[in-house]
């Protein structure tokens, strides 16, 4: 071979060349080798790295937690609107002593609650009588009557619900899709299930943030007639499986060959993460949402409404390994009109939660789901000003109920407590990221720990505070 031509193969242009970002051709320009000086004086525990930064590549293969774990799979009833707790789950006779009269103390006329209250099951849990069927599984309850949340308003409160926070953070089934994987990697380990439009805060509630994309939630809209409609597009009518398989090979392919010569591009990855997750759900998906499939007796204890579909398919989907699911359960809103509205909100979840509990129980999933029911904030024990003759409770963040079941939760106990009229809580108060530390210990982590670095700082659900409700933990 000619020197000549050994030295012009080396020394010509290359189309690889052409590849570099502005970052690369720096470093390669002279700034490497003081790069690569640098990091060895300084050390990685000087940057701070911590061991969820080290990891080498987001994946939904299931993971074991640190700790012992008594749940895995979370079910988040979220009562968007805010239900009223003194007409629910926190009976205060004090308000039928004040009624029609000003509360010492507050502002406006006390309202007593329209709604009888009283003891179910062995242990006697004091709950209103507009959840009769709830009453029946009373003694698998755990009601929290002492939570508290940061702010009053509906949007700013669903997603520090949500997520944790009141900026743009990851949501809690991303943190913990995150920190556990899932167990069918042919569906999407993070599900939302959403009666029609989009709530408070949209995608907020269910996004990943920060966190890699295959982490963040599908949103299905439920009140859709037909399944094909409920995973839009989720069936290809003009090419076979075998020829979309072939094309996504190609696509990752392609994928590794832009890595190789320039950077791994987030949204790049989740977007072909995404694509995957659709190829996959072709037959998986289509058979867990698939309600004929379900016996007529199921589908009469659930009831045959549109709450009761969402909560036979929360079990449809546990049942196939899903790690959290999320389902709106909202309509509580109650500024006006209580005394007619929130009966027909609460027959809504009634009957369907009930059933739910008692389906796990049946097929030995109750032990190992953890069950979230609960909205944003709680109601005053006043009328509100706006509600004319028939009144309802204006916003409260000082004080609402939420209620946990299954995975690892003792049931049939209160606790924490809320004043003598409900105004705001004063026993054992729970704050929101006192209630995620307790989601994550349940699942086997510390909230401390469970961290994701971002912008040099390692992020966690909790943000700086959080303590574990032991109490409550079985």
């Amino acid at each position: 071979m000619n020197p000549n031509d050994t030295f012009q193969s080396e020394h010509s242009v290359h189309l690889a060349d052409h590849f570099l970002t502005r970052r690369q051709f720096l470093q390669r320009a002279g700034m490497g080798f003081g790069a690569l000086s640098l990091a060895s004086l300084l050390g990685p525990e000087l940057f701070g790295t911590s061991a969820s930064a080290m990891e080498a590549e987001p994946s939904l293969l299931p993971k074991t937690p640190p700790l012992p774990a008594k749940a895995k799979h979370v079910v988040h009833i979220f009562a968007q609107g805010a239900p009223s707790h003194v007409d629910t789950w926190d009976p205060k006779p004090a308000l039928a002593k004040y009624d029609g009269q000003a509360i010492p103390g507050m502002e406006g006329v006390a309202m007593a609650s329209p709604f009888k209250f009283s003891k179910k099951g062995k242990s006697g849990i004091e709950m209103s009588e507009v959840f009769p069927h709830l009453g029946e599984v009373a003694d698998d309850l755990c009601v929290i009557r002492s939570m508290y949340t940061d702010i009053p308003a509906h949007e700013v409160a669903t997603i520090l619900m949500n997520t944790g926070s009141r900026l743009v953070r990851p949501s809690v089934g991303s943190w913990v899709l995150y920190g556990l994987g899932t167990e069918n990697q042919n569906m999407p380990g993070f599900i939302s299930l959403r009666p029609g439009g989009a709530p408070p805060g949209g995608t907020s509630n269910w996004q990943s943030a920060f966190l890699p994309g295959l982490y963040q939630g599908v949103s299905i809209n439920t009140k859709v007639p037909t399944l094909n409609m409920l995973i839009e597009n989720i069936r290809n009518p003009n090419t076979p499986l075998v020829e979309q398989r072939r094309q996504l090979d190609l696509v990752h392919k392609l994928n590794e060959l832009h890595s190789q010569d320039l950077e791994k591009d987030a949204q790049l990855e989740a977007r072909l993460q995404a694509f995957e997750m659709a190829f996959k759900m072709q037959t998986e998906a289509t058979d867990a949402f698939d309600l004929h499939k379900e016996p007529e007796s199921i589908r009469e204890l659930y009831g045959r409404s549109a709450q009761g579909n969402q909560m036979l398919i929360a079990r449809r989907l546990i049942e196939r390994g899903v790690r959290f699911v999320q389902v709106w359960a909202g309509g509580w809103d109650h500024h006006q009109d209580l005394q007619e509205k929130l009966p027909d909100r609460a027959k809504d979840i009634d009957q369907p939660l009930a059933a739910f509990i008692t389906d796990l129980k049946q097929r030995n999933l109750f032990d190992e789901t953890l069950i979230v029911w609960g909205g944003e904030f709680g109601r005053k024990p006043m009328r509100d000003r706006n509600g004319g003759e028939n009144p309802g409770r204006d916003h409260n963040s000082k004080a609402f109920t939420t209620v946990l079941a299954g995975g690892g939760v003792k049931g049939g106990m209160t606790y924490g407590a809320t004043d003598e009229f409900g105004a705001a809580a004063i026993e054992n108060k729970v704050h929101v990221h006192d209630l995620h530390a307790t989601l994550l210990a349940l699942l086997g982590f510390d909230h401390k720990k469970l961290t994701y670095r971002y912008n040099g700082r390692d992020f966690r659900l909790t943000e700086t505070s959080g303590e574990i409700i032991q109490a409550v933990m079985a």
